[in-house]
């Protein structure tokens, strides 16, 4: 089978041995893999003395083909998604000790074929296509636990989520507008801040704007912040008193810092958050069953095209997800 590996840190397409399914794992034959930043990350993350070939990609969906020993939940020809939260099956304040994310070390989804437990495969969602279902988990996942889990969001309150183009932060906008909430983004982008309202927000705003002055008279109940350094200081300034921020990652800065005793005085809270159970997948899948949600989806690459597909995320081109079409 073909697959979309990093090797000798090199990222290309090679040929290799069809997975096999021991007792309790599927084989899927992946029709739509999903592109998160996480695989752009994982070659200057890995270690140097491994280059070995693995494949990356987390997100994907697509038919089982072969079944292990001892499988019961699914059978040849059911149309599955992949959950790449690996091993943390029930919600927890945290991920368990060994919990991990498919696509490094374990191999991942960017291949024509994958083997994985049958417990981490759910049903795809009928009303989505595939280049939706694809895309769906890891983000979607991410997003939930973040704003309804950590978050708390509730209808009636106001939540504001920095950086409007990312593939979570559409489903942050989704999620939020369904419980009943009033949303503000903010993007350098006009097209993704137009792409925003489209989709549901309430109030875009210029990143490069006072926000304290654009949202005087709004009450901000809650934030939820991926962006880092340049983003989470001016949050905090704009957050009401007593209230929240969650924080899921830092595409600039890891290292910021803020004035503590303001901190304290305002009796905020500060919630740390990373992907989410499978728990809280299930209920995401519910989710989205009831309110007719689909993932936005900006463009789709075929498995040649991984490594465009890979400059066009790290270049924030899109708004949106970014799908790897696989097979027909």
């Amino acid at each position: 089978m073909k697959a979309f590996v990093l090797e000798n840190d090199e990222h290309k397409v090679i040929e290799i041995k069809d997975p096999i399914a021991s007792t309790g794992e599927v084989v899927v034959a992946i029709k739509v893999a999903g592109l998160n930043r996480r695989d752009t990350y994982i070659k200057a993350r890995r270690k140097d003395n491994n280059k070995e070939a693995v494949i990356i990609g987390s997100d994907g969906a697509g038919v089982v083909e072969k079944v292990g020993d001892g499988v019961t939940r699914f059978k040849v020809g059911d149309e599955v998604i992949i959950n790449p939260s690996l091993n943390w099956f029930e919600l927890t304040d945290a991920p368990p000790l060994d919990f991990d994310i498919l696509g490094h070390p374990t191999d991942g989804t960017f291949a024509e074929k994958i083997v994985i437990s049958e417990e981490q495969l759910e049903k795809k969602p009928a009303h989505l296509n595939w280049e939706e279902a694809g895309v769906l988990t890891l983000a979607a996942l991410t997003g939930y636990r973040a704003i309804v889990t950590k978050g708390q969001i509730k209808a009636g309150e106001t939540v504001f989520i920095p950086g409007a183009g990312s593939g979570v932060a559409t489903y942050l906008i989704q999620f939020a507008k369904n419980i009943g909430a009033k949303v503000i983004i903010s993007s350098r982008s006009a097209q993704k801040q137009n792409k925003a309202k489209k989709l549901g927000a309430d109030i875009v705003l210029d990143t490069n704007s006072d926000w304290e002055k654009q949202l005087e008279g709004e009450t901000i109940d809650l934030v939820i912040d991926s962006v880092g350094g340049e983003t989470f200081k001016r949050s905090l300034q704009i957050l009401k008193k007593g209230g929240r921020i969650v924080t899921f990652g830092s595409t600039t800065e890891d290292d910021i810092s803020f004035n503590l005793r303001e901190f304290f005085y305002g009796q905020y809270k500060l919630f740390g958050s990373t992907m989410g159970s499978r728990e809280e997948l299930r209920e995401l899948l519910q989710h989205l069953e009831v309110y007719n949600m689909h993932p936005v989806v900006d463009r789709v690459f075929s498995l040649a095209e991984a490594k465009e597909a890979m400059n066009y995320l790290q270049n924030g081109y899109q708004f949106g997800k970014v799908a790897i079409h696989i097979n027909d």
